[in-house]
């Protein structure tokens, strides 16, 4: 087996590649990908000589700068390492040397942009351990640890240095918008030096007039003292949707916690807790109330139903609540009073008028938002044995979050390969 360059020329060059028949179909894949390895680092090394200059002086900003001469780098490619000469620039002052194959290459750190949206875009999905063993087993690619390491943070470091200036296209949706439900809520991940802390997590999702999710964006950010940088970030991203689609009604959707309403006020046109969240308090009561499976049952569904699809049935409910309590067995108070403060809380800020938006095209229940709370953030960064520093916390979100909201991670690899590494970090 072999690999060898047959024909260049300025405009293309030509590979020959040469198979043996192996014993076993698995072991002759296995060669067959070790050959096109061979092949692709033997064609990457061409390619990135096409991005060199040819020694001559060069201007830079208002800086001349002349060619120290050829010197040899290894750079890491989805095929394998390949050793390139190129040519190192410096001004006749002195000072920081100049690579212009490295910046017209859009190399990150040593690795080329397609290896490196490879190993960025695993590391949005798995640990270290894993992304090395995926790129081993999967790709016959062996790296280093430092490599993945230093890859993901220096894409991490584009995504946030760029949140702000950045913007990204929503994907093409196939049917009108109806209707747009904003959530944010919160979720446990253990950080290194602070034990459990809650993480937070917001969506803005898109609904046609049948109900049916078209697209999610995700937000999320890691611990800190205060929402301030978390609510910073998903505010922006409301705004762009709010100017895209001035028109479109807006319902915010959370639990029960009081610092979520101000937020989701200022940006919805009404706001309702989370249907299933109040469910829970209903069946709390039910269980504490009544012996019987069967009773209980039918209780508990016909209060929700009318919850549900009822004006003022919350009210009515409330009112139950206290009569209950006033008949009730002293271990059973604690619980119905848990309900009646629940309800007083919120059923007088009508975020529990379900019966608005029981037939409409938007959810009653904060399901996107539960789900990107263990999808961006569970799955990822509550692995066995994980614990997280503030910094690699926020370079796994940021990236996870581009990665998981549709058509996000393609434009945000088009911009880099628009503007460079340099440039955008």
């Amino acid at each position: 087996m072999s690999v060898s360059l047959i024909k260049k020329d300025n405009n293309s060059f030509t590979l020959q590649l040469t198979f043996s028949y192996a014993k076993s179909m698995l072991q002759g894949e296995k060669n067959i990908l070790d050959v096109i390895n061979t092949a692709g680092a033997q064609a990457t090394e061409q390619l990135l000589k096409h991005f060199d200059t040819d020694g001559g002086p060069i201007t830079v900003g208002n800086q001349n700068f002349t060619s120290k001469g050829l010197q040899g780098k290894d750079y890491q490619t989805p095929y394998g390492p390949c050793r390139v000469d190129r040519h190192i620039y410096q001004s006749h002052s002195g000072g920081k040397t100049y690579c212009p194959l490295e910046q017209d290459a859009r190399i990150i750190i040593t690795s080329t942009p397609k290896f490196a949206q490879m190993i960025s875009s695993k590391y949005t999905q798995f640990g270290v351990r894993a992304v090395i063993a995926d790129l081993t087993n999967n790709h016959s690619r062996t790296v280093q640890k430092k490599l993945v390491q230093d890859v993901s943070e220096a894409v991490g470091t584009i995504a946030m240095a760029k949140e702000e200036s950045w913007e990204y296209e929503l994907p093409e949706l196939d049917k009108p918008i109806e209707g747009i439900a904003i959530g944010l809520d919160g979720t446990c991940m253990l950080m290194k030096d602070e034990g459990w802390r809650e993480a937070m997590a917001g969506t803005i999702t898109f609904y046609d007039k049948l109900g049916e999710r078209m697209h999610t964006t995700y937000v999320a950010a890691p611990p800190e003292y205060g929402k301030d940088e978390f609510l910073k970030k998903f505010e922006l991203e409301i705004e762009r949707v709010k100017e895209k689609y001035p028109d479109v009604y807006r319902l915010g959707l959370a639990d029960g916690a009081r610092s979520n309403w101000p937020f989701l006020t200022k940006h919805t046109d009404h706001q309702l807790i989370d249907f299933y969240h109040v469910s829970e308090y209903v069946g709390s009561v039910g269980s504490a109330m009544f012996v019987g499976h069967k009773e209980r049952e039918e209780w508990m569904e016909d209060r929700c139903h009318k919850l549900k699809h009822n004006m003022g049935g919350a009210s009515r409910l409330l009112t139950e609540f206290k009569e209950m309590k006033a008949t009730a067995k002293s271990c059973d108070k604690p619980v119905l009073s848990k309900a009646i403060s629940y309800f007083e809380n919120n059923d007088t800020e009508d975020r529990m008028q379900y019966y608005k938006f029981a037939d409409s095209a938007l959810p009653i229940g904060s399901w996107a938002t539960e789900a990107a709370c263990k999808v961006i953030v569970k799955e990822r960064m509550c692995k066995s044995g994980m614990r997280w520093k503030n910094d690699g916390a926020k370079i796994v979100l940021v990236t996870r979050c581009l990665h998981e909201t549709d058509g996000r991670w393609e434009q945000f690899w088009n911009k880099v390969d628009r503007y460079g590494f340099n440039v955008a970090a």
